[in-house]
C-alpha cells in the first residue's frame, strides 16, 4: 500500500483524499462531539496542542472506519445480488441521531447514515430475521410494564406492583410490534457480525486504524 492510501480492501485501495475530505465536513465536525458505546469514537474537542493532536489523528481512523464500513457494504450488497444504491460521496454524511449513536455506537451510527449500501445491506438483514411467536409472547409476559394502556398512564399507574390486567394493552394489540422490535434489534445484532467479520479483510494504512485499537497509542475504546 502506498501512502495514498487510508486502507486496503482484498488489495482495492481507499485514497486517503476520501477521508481527509470526510473530515472537512460540516457535518462531520457536529457528529465528532458525539458520545460513542462501543465501536470507537470521534473524540471531542480539547485544551492543549497535545490533545488536540491526539484529537485529530483519532477523528482520522474514525472517519476511515466509516469510510471502510461504506466500502464494505457496497461490496456485501454486490455480492447478495442487491441492487445498486443510490450513489453518494464518502464525504456526505446525514445527521446521526443521538440515541443511534447510543445504540450502535458512532461509527456504525455514521456509517448507516451517509452510506445508502449499509442502510440497503441492514434492511436486507432485516429481512432476513424470523422471530418466533414464542418469543414475541414471552418478551409481552416479561415486560408488561412496558405495555400499560394510555388510561393507565395518565393514572399514573405503578407497574411493578401489580397492575389490574386492564390495565395493560392485550397481547394482540401489540404482538406485531414487538416482532418489529425484536426483529430490528436481530438485524443490528446480524449487521455487527457481518461488520467484524468483514473486517478481517482490511489493511490499514499507519495512522488510519480502527480508533479502538490497543496496538496504537492514541486507542479510545468506550462501552
Amino acid at each position: 500500500m502506498t501512502q495514498d492510501y487510508a486502507a486496503s480492501i482484498r488489495g482495492k485501495p481507499i485514497p486517503k483524499q476520501h477521508v481527509e475530505t470526510f473530515l472537512r465536513t460540516d457535518a462531520l465536525r457536529g457528529a465528532g462531539n458525539c458520545a460513542t458505546s462501543h465501536n470507537g469514537a470521534a473524540p471531542a474537542h480539547g485544551h492543549g496542542a497535545a490533545l488536540s493532536a491526539r484529537a485529530a489523528r483519532q477523528r482520522r481512523r474514525w472517519a476511515t472506519q466509516v469510510i471502510v464500513t461504506d466500502e464494505l457494504a457496497r461490496h456485501a450488497c454486490a455480492a447478495r445480488g442487491l441492487p445498486p444504491p443510490d450513489d453518494v460521496l464518502p464525504m456526505h454524511l446525514l445527521t446521526i441521531p443521538e440515541t443511534d449513536v447510543a445504540d450502535l455506537g458512532s461509527i456504525i451510527a455514521a456509517a448507516l447514515a451517509h452510506s445508502p449500501a449499509a442502510r440497503a445491506l441492514l434492511a436486507a438483514l432485516e429481512r432476513e430475521q424470523h422471530i418466533p411467536e414464542t418469543a414475541v409472547r414471552d418478551y409481552y409476559d416479561r415486560n408488561q410494564d412496558r405495555f400499560l394502556t394510555p388510561e393507565a398512564l395518565r393514572r399514573g399507574v405503578d407497574p411493578y406492583n401489580a397492575p389490574d390486567p386492564s390495565d395493560i394493552q392485550p397481547y394482540e394489540h401489540v404482538q406485531d410490534g414487538i416482532a418489529r422490535q425484536l426483529r430490528h434489534a436481530a438485524a443490528r445484532r446480524a449487521f455487527f457480525d457481518w461488520l467484524d467479520q468483514a473486517r478481517a479483510d482490511v489493511v490499514y494504512a499507519e495512522g488510519h486504524e480502527h480508533p479502538g485499537d490497543p496496538s496504537q497509542p492514541d486507542h479510545e475504546h468506550r462501552h
